[in-house]
């Protein structure tokens, strides 16, 4: 493993677990203090916090795969993070009920798309089949919210 492969790899394993903590927060914040405000968002909350959960594995996975040489994954790790990125500012505005909230989710429909069909060209692989369903169901969500 090279020096570069190296610093990929601990960046985005930082990456995810920075993630994954302020999601915790969030959740146990959200659950305790403004539960009845984002019950009506829990399933795009959730649908957003897993499309974050499968977006960052499998640009992790990505990242592993193009430190190989494999260039193919290239777009796949650019949809990934961009949908990483779009779904947790999805999740806060939604555990908040922000009046944002659906002119977010038509954003985060485009991007849950785009990132849906990059990914189905590298369904083959776990990481990637796992994020196309995290982001179509993302998008069924959110057009619950946009409508």
């Amino acid at each position: 493993m090279n020096r570069r492969e190296l610093l990929t790899g601990a960046a985005a394993l930082a990456a995810i677990a920075t993630a994954g903590r302020a999601f915790a927060a969030e959740h146990d914040h959200s659950m305790h203090d403004h539960h009845a405000m984002s019950s009506r968002n829990d399933k795009l909350i959730a649908a957003a916090t897993d499309c974050v959960t499968k977006a960052n594995l499998c640009l992790q996975h990505c990242l592993d795969l193009l430190g190989q040489g494999d260039q193919t994954m290239a777009a796949c790790a650019q949809s990934s993070n961009q949908v990483a990125a779009v779904c947790a500012a999805l999740a806060k505005l939604a555990a908040s009920n922000s009046k944002h909230l659906p002119k977010l989710a038509r954003a985060a429909m485009d991007v849950c798309k785009d990132c849906e069909e990059e990914c189905k060209k590298t369904e083959k692989h776990a990481e990637c089949k796992a994020c196309k369903e995290a982001c179509a169901a993302c998008y069924e969500e959110c057009k619950k919210i946009a409508a």
